[in-house]
């Protein structure tokens, strides 16, 4: 069986270019890559993992964090990872954390005991600190949600500016008592959301009601219990921006079972169905496609650099798609208009640091 320093002597290259071009390291010029694929093809060369894993004491996989894989969102993200590694022929090792804050450091832990090449890591907890003495090491890219009391490089969305279009889609649609969901005000990203509503509510000189706001649990008696609440003040809510797709999942069904006049809806996060439901949903849509593969590819730039000390945060742009529940309310029964269409918005540059 080939060797990769026989791939490397045919092709006229060193070992480590070899290495390169089998991860499809983008740097590489299309003349060296076209030598060494032609020398891996004539020697039949299948590159042997487990020896990289003896050689360096690593193994020849990178890791995945993420809160929940049965979240689409999530699923999403892990799936481009997976494909992008799978170009790289590395394995991907995945583990869900939870929710809870306290169980996220020991299962990020007992991931980088394996000795993973680098982790696609979204964070739950608000302390990260943990992981300086692992980042030298091991190159991280966190997703979602940016680190903290850490620097690192990370991939997010523009959870300001989506959720200021939002609530700035349903102004325009002529709501003016507008309620906001979260499930949580310890993640980051819902409080950026919170940020976004009340700044669209304040562009649009509209005074805030922090009555209109929940943040907690998401079953449907708590729900139900909101929605009440929100239709039942002398001046009722007319929409809900909901901020995040899990939140959604429980609010459109909890505004059905209310009926009567119905609350308009926006989502922030698409979700399977979304557009079959009746009425379909309008959402903010974060491509976690997009987010997964540039955090990949983050990361393999990384692993080839590992001297490279500068940490970099990107924010990607999110886009509206209105369907019909921004205009049709949900729990109504007037006939569908089916219709569908995309507002993109880029990072806006007052988003909370």
């Amino acid at each position: 069986m080939a060797t990769m320093r026989e791939v490397a002597e045919r092709a006229g290259v060193s070992a480590k270019t070899v290495s390169r071009v089998l991860r499809n390291d983008q740097y590489v010029s299309d003349n060296v890559r076209q030598r060494v694929n032609a020398a891996v093809e004539e020697l039949q060369y299948v590159p042997n993992m487990l020896a990289v894993s003896f050689r360096t004491g690593r193994d020849a996989a990178i890791g995945v964090a993420v809160p929940d894989i049965g979240d689409p969102f999530f699923a999403r993200i892990v799936h481009a990872v997976e494909v992008e590694a799978r170009r790289a022929q590395t394995a991907v090792i995945v583990t869900s954390l939870g929710y809870d804050p306290e169980h996220e450091q020991p299962a990020v832990e007992a991931l980088l005991k394996r000795q993973v090449l680098g982790l696609v890591f979204c964070p739950v907890s608000r302390d990260h600190s943990y992981l300086a003495p692992w980042l030298p090491r091991t190159p991280m890219v966190f997703v979602d949600r940016a680190p903290t009391k850490l620097t690192a490089d990370s991939v997010i969305e523009d959870d300001f500016g989506g959720a200021h279009l939002a609530t700035t889609h349903l102004v325009q649609h002529g709501h003016r008592r507008i309620a906001f969901v979260g499930d949580t005000n310890q993640a980051p990203t819902t409080m950026h959301r919170l940020q976004g509503y009340r700044q669209a509510l304040a562009d649009a000189e509209i005074p805030f009601d922090e009555r209109l706001v929940y943040l907690g649990e998401t079953d449907a008696d708590t729900i139900d219990h909101a929605l009440i609440a929100f239709r039942g003040f002398p001046e009722p809510a007319s929409a809900v921006f909901s901020s995040n797709a899990r939140c959604t999942l429980a609010v459109y069904p909890g505004l059905q079972r209310l009926g009567g006049d119905g609350l308009a809806l926006v989502s922030f996060g698409d979700f399977p169905m979304a557009a079959s439901l009746d009425p379909s949903v309008t959402v903010i849509d974060q491509d976690p496609t997009a987010v997964g593969r540039f955090a990949a590819e983050r990361l393999f730039a990384r692993m080839d650099s590992p001297g490279r000390r500068l940490r970099r945060r990107t924010v990607l742009p999110v886009s509206l798609i209105e369907r019909e529940s921004c205009a049709q309310p949900v729990g109504t029964s007037r006939s569908p208009s089916r219709h569908q269409r995309t507002t993109r918005v880029a990072p806006r540059s007052r988003r909370p640091a």
